[in-house]
């Protein structure tokens, strides 16, 4: 909260936060007050939230899945959220009433809706799920692309490319409320599964001989981390190798007692010590979308993990 394009020293942040708290002190010009109140404040908070949310979201799919490179995004909930959003910034549809966060979070939605839809018959086996999230990915994506051929505008093309790549500018304390009810309720049901994620693990057929109700589980799974990767990407954007990479830096892509005990690492530096990172001294005030910057560190990342886990 210090850092940015005018620097807060230690004193003004605890002026700032005893002002709010009511305390005796004396308050910050009211410039510097809102930059820290409404601006920083809310931009760390988010960042955390949601690196905690894909952060589970990646270990509980790599789980359910059984295949280490799932990651949030695999079940076509980021696609569906940026047609939503391209949508309403594009063509103006719901932007009186949705906003973009309504429209992202309501692509989301639909785009998951789709994807039980499609495995309904077929059911819930792992291998489905995953072809069946990457065709409902692309779908979305060609919406997206079709729609964005319809604008003209180079500052509307410019303000959806960079939505699409990830940002923390727009986090406000709207949106951190939302994510603060969401991602609460979602880590204490994936931390409840704990158990069966260990059953999965090892397959439907292990899991099933142990107790556990391995449809229903699935489902259950399925429904958390589509609805804390649509609240993430509806608020943020597509913030892309967070939930890839942390399962494999915690020691495992899906155990949940090792994945659950370091789940707190990402929540404190993950996201938020790259949105820091996204905001360099020499582009200032401009910053670089974090998702840019979570690419440009998670594939060198990834290939190391890969490297020392003898699968490269």
């Amino acid at each position: 909260m210090r850092i940015g394009t005018a620097d807060v020293a230690w004193s003004g942040l605890a002026r700032a936060l005893g002002t709010r708290l009511g305390l005796d002190v004396e308050p910050l010009p009211p410039l510097i007050d809102s930059l820290v109140w409404d601006l920083r404040l809310p931009r760390v908070l988010m960042a955390a939230l949601v690196g905690a949310s894909l952060a589970v979201c990646g270990t509980v799919l790599q789980a359910v899945t059984r295949n280490a490179l799932a990651d949030p995004y695999l079940l076509g909930v980021s696609s569906g959220a940026s047609t939503g959003a391209v949508a309403v910034i594009v063509l103006g549809v719901g932007a009186g009433t949705l906003g973009i966060t309504g429209g992202a979070l309501l692509g989301a939605l639909l785009s998951f809706g789709l994807l039980l839809l499609l495995l309904r018959r077929t059911g819930l086996d792992s291998v489905r799920i995953v072809l069946t999230g990457v065709v409902v990915g692309q779908l979305f994506a060609a919406l997206t692309s079709l729609v964005l051929m319809a604008s003209a505008d180079a500052d509307t093309t410019r303000a959806v490319t960079h939505w699409l790549l990830g940002s923390m500018a727009p986090a406000r304390w709207d949106t951190v409320v939302v994510c603060a009810v969401v991602t609460p309720l979602g880590l204490v049901a994936a931390w409840l599964c704990a158990n069966a994620l260990d059953g999965l693990a090892f397959g439907a057929d292990t899991a099933a001989s142990l107790g556990i109700g391995v449809r229903h589980t699935r489902l259950l799974l399925l429904v958390v981390t589509a609805v804390l990767t649509a609240v993430a990407v509806a608020t943020v954007g597509a913030i892309g190798f967070v939930g890839l990479i942390v399962p494999h830096g915690c020691g495992s892509s899906w155990a949940p007692r090792t994945g659950c005990s370091c789940r707190t690492r990402p929540r404190r530096r993950g996201v938020p010590g790259v949105d820091r990172r996204a905001r360099p001294d020499r582009l200032r005030p401009r910053e670089v979308p974090v998702g840019v910057i979570t690419a440009l560190l998670g594939v060198p990342l990834f290939l190391l993990v890969l490297r020392r886990r003898g699968e490269l």
